[in-house]
């Protein structure tokens, strides 16, 4: 079974500098600006979400305006947030599950890893509770209890194409979600590199907990996707250069490979 993939844009944040995105590197002072997405996969009439960003009351508590509300971009390739069943959640921190509770009907796929990360004593330091937010990890728990939580210790499998791989690094649980398509093993790195150039120039993102599991995980996202053009990185702005448009202007086609030549 071969998938469709799908990244919509939702927001971006273009007063960033280089050393936001990367500890070792020697233009620290020029812009660097970030792209914020999430993820459909689409085979017949399956369909399965990867992460849900942040949704307005989020964008306002953190100062950090978004586009559209994910949910609705949805709307753009045919979908309604009732529509998805299925959710891949690579972490929980806010612009990656800030929009559980606006898909009541989804069962989430999460590393075990994450939750207790999420949910334990790491939680009582501000700098690694800073990227999560209790309301939305609150939601992640109310879906345990109604039963509708599946765990990943490692590698797990989601549906026929589409398996989840325990990265760390960035989050304790953090996990990259490698797909089928026509065109090979597309690996949708999440933030296991934010950027093209975390993982092919092996620049550290700043915002970690294992600094190792980070760099390690470099080598296992590569190794994830069939080629690295279907390395799909989790912020880079340079993903709506490369790829197709599909239908509006904040959505792209991942699974096909780049429009464009690829050249990193």
């Amino acid at each position: 079974m071969n998938w469709e993939v799908y990244a919509l844009k939702y927001a971006d944040r273009n007063s960033r500098t280089r050393k936001d995105s990367f500890i070792f590197d020697d233009n620290h002072d020029q812009p660097h600006e970030m792209d914020y997405f999430i993820w459909v996969l689409k085979s017949g009439d399956q369909v399965i979400l990867v992460d849900t960003g942040y949704d307005e009351a989020e964008a306002r508590r953190r100062d950090r305006p978004i586009i559209r509300e994910p949910a609705a971009a949805l709307g753009g390739i045919g979908l309604k947030p009732e529509d998805i069943t299925t959710l891949i959640v690579t972490h929980l921190h806010y612009d990656h599950a800030g929009g559980l509770s606006q898909f009541p009907n989804a069962t989430i796929h999460l590393q075990a890893a994450e939750m207790a990360y999420a949910t334990g004593p790491c939680m009582c330091h501000d700098t690694l509770r800073m990227p999560f937010s209790a309301d939305h990890v609150c939601e992640a728990v109310k879906r345990v209890y109604s039963g509708r939580v599946v765990f990943h210790d490692g590698d797990g499998e989601v549906a026929e194409g589409v398996t989840v791989h325990c990265i760390g690094g960035h989050s304790r649980g953090l996990q990259a979600v490698r797909v089928r398509t026509t065109s090979g093993w597309l690996c949708l790195a999440s933030d296991a590199a934010h950027y093209y150039e975390n993982v092919f120039a092996r620049k550290p993102f700043p915002i970690v907990v294992d600094l190792q599991n980070m760099l390690e995980g470099f080598d296992r996202i590569q190794a994830l996707a069939s080629h690295r053009s279907l390395l799909i990185p989790g912020h880079d702005p340079l993903v709506m250069n490369l790829f197709e448009r599909a239908g509006p202007d904040y959505a792209v086609r991942l699974d096909r490979g780049p429009a464009r030549e690829f050249t990193l």
